[in-house]
């Protein structure tokens, strides 16, 4: 078994790379590629930790998969991915990765998703001021020209903390910390949910015409960002998994909505035609082919370095 630890993972999958190996994962699971089975969740708040979140995937006729667990514990969040071989069942890669990935690949997906939609944007909104936050800067960098990043948290002080950390990571953007989830959205056309929270942080009414939102947070039963009339009002409402998301994400507080979601991946391979003056919001519940198209796409770089 060979394990590979956080910094040989960040040198063997840059962000260009990690978008990339997204937009190949959610095709393939679309195309119904991947054998890929409804997470597992585990309560850990008795114990003094958050959740666990457990994903596993299957490309078929590959020779191993994935299974993945990440969470946040009472010292710290943390998380791992095993390549397991089909063949002989034995860990053939274990990516002690502390996270990473799963963070890394949820900020691509992202990304990926605003240049599919062919967003042009100049300004981002992030609600949410985690580590995702400042990987959703990262990767949307990657795929537009940001000038200015409006970021609101519940807690002003990490706010403050996460905006001058993104102004050293992007230092060609001003970084602006708001004071209210509406205020973001009175800023910006293109926003990132990534909170934990229960309760809508965002209303329909806060969006200006032509918004995209791609919420990220909402990955488990009762986790709520968006006002439900946000999602009626979509004129493209996009699911990572429609499974999923009925389930686990924003789509399951308005499922009279289900019939109108489109999968990300079908709509990779093939557009659909959409009012560019409605919201548009992308769904992410997060997937296990994601989790198993990252670690194999750091397996490739790694097996090609001298």
């Amino acid at each position: 078994m060979r394990i590979v630890g956080a910094e040989e993972i960040r040198r063997s999958i840059g962000l260009s790379a990690a978008i990339a190996a997204m937009r190949d994962a959610v095709i393939a699971q679309s195309r119904g590629e991947c054998d890929t089975p409804m997470p597992m969740h585990l309560d850990l708040s008795s114990g003094g930790g958050g959740e666990v979140h457990v994903k596993s995937s299957y490309r078929k006729g590959a020779r191993r998969f994935a299974l993945k667990v990440a969470g946040t514990y009472a010292s710290r969040p943390y998380g791992s991915i095993a390549l397991v071989s089909v063949a002989t069942g034995e860990t053939a890669v274990f990516f002690d990765d502390g996270g990473y990935l799963t963070d890394l690949r949820t900020a691509a997906v992202a990304a990926m998703t605003a240049r599919e939609l062919g967003r042009t944007d100049r300004a981002l909104g992030i609600l949410g001021t985690g580590i995702q936050a400042r990987l959703q800067a990262r990767l949307h960098a990657e795929v537009l020209d940001l000038a200015e990043i409006h970021v609101w948290g519940r807690h002003p002080e990490r706010a403050a903390t996460c905006r001058r950390e993104m102004g050293v990571l992007l230092p060609g953007a001003r970084v602006v910390a708001a004071d209210s989830p509406a205020a973001v959205a009175a800023a910006v056309g293109l926003i990132v949910t990534a909170t934990a929270s229960r309760s809508p942080l965002l209303r329909a009414g806060d969006l200006r015409p032509g918004t995209h939102v791609s919420a990220v947070g909402s990955d488990s039963p009762g986790k709520q960002e968006l006002d439900p009339e946000i999602l009626r009002r979509a004129s493209l409402l996009l699911v990572d998994s429609l499974a999923q998301c009925e389930r686990l994400g924003e789509l399951q507080h308005v499922a009279s909505e289900r019939n109108r979601a489109v999968e990300l991946g079908a709509f990779c391979e093939r557009r659909v035609a959409f009012d560019a003056a409605g919201p548009t919001v992308a769904d992410f519940t997060g997937l296990g082919a994601e989790d198993l198209f990252i670690a194999e796409a750091c397996c490739e770089k790694l097996e090609t370095q001298p």
